[in-house]
């Protein structure tokens, strides 16, 4: 699939893994609709970005706003050809504590919005990619999913992020299957520990402690990186169904 002159629906692309690949395929030449539920902020990055760049706010668990996005999509520049889900959360609380237990509705949300949103964008946006004309090769649409190393390494009180990241990789291979007849492939980057506005608020001593856990390079991933291997997944015809490890190498202990 060619960036150029493609249109990319992109979650959680405010800030982030999101905001770096929006900046690399409107680099490349694609459009890219900003889907975010900060929107103020969602829109100052569109401005950067200049005309290949659309915001919406949006939830990504909301099947009317959602929509809405994919139809801005079509409206605005013929079709829709690439999803890039980076939207999600995280919480941190043990299965019990003194406390009592894992509050349910805690968990209930982490699932809701990282799994289930991005369930929910996928269903929506391949259902428009696949009145897409196919390419030569017969492709119609690219998706990619963001998990975490959680998902095969969760540490002790990542029950509820670990359990909706695995979601995302389980569901990796049947999404590609079930979207082969339409010529939408579907793959899923797992990364590790990177350097993002969840870690921004780490002293810088802490920020250096986690990256130096990483076998190399010693340090934190840096979004342009995340970005670069959505880029390779898009263009790389071959790529479907895969769940790949960005991580340096690491691999988390309990703690």
């Amino acid at each position: 699939m060619e960036l150029r002159g493609s249109t990319a629906l992109i979650t959680g692309a405010a800030s982030g893994l999101g905001a770096a690949c929006a900046r690399r395929f409107a680099e490349a030449g694609a459009n890219v609709i900003i889907l975010d539920r900060d929107e103020a902020r969602a829109a100052r990055l569109a401005d950067e970005l200049g005309a290949p760049a659309r915001a919406i706010g949006a939830d990504v668990t909301s099947e009317e706003q959602v929509a809405a996005a994919v139809r801005l999509a079509v409206e605005t520049f013929g079709a829709l050809h690439i999803n890039i889900n980076c939207a999600g959360i995280g919480m941190a609380l043990r299965t019990t504590s003194k406390n009592g237990p894992h509050p349910l509705d805690v968990f209930e949300t982490v699932v809701r919005i990282n799994l289930t949103g991005t369930f929910n964008v996928i269903r929506l946006a391949a259902q428009a990619m696949a009145a897409n004309a196919p390419t030569p090769s017969g492709e119609r649409g690219a998706i990619v999913n963001t998990a975490s190393v959680a998902a095969f390494d969760g540490q002790i009180g990542q029950v509820a992020y670990a359990a909706s990241k695995g979601g995302i990789v389980g569901m990796t291979l049947p999404l590609a299957r079930d979207l082969a007849r339409d010529g939408i492939r579907v793959c899923t980057i797992a990364p590790g520990i990177f350097d993002t506005p969840l870690l921004a608020a780490l002293p810088e001593e802490a920020r250096e402690s986690l990256g130096k856990q990483v076998p190399f390079p010693p340090r934190l991933g840096l979004p342009e990186e995340f970005a670069h291997l959505a880029q390779a997944i898009v263009e790389n015809p071959m790529l479907n169904g895969e769940v790949i490890r960005l991580d340096g190498g690491l691999r988390m202990g309990p703690r």
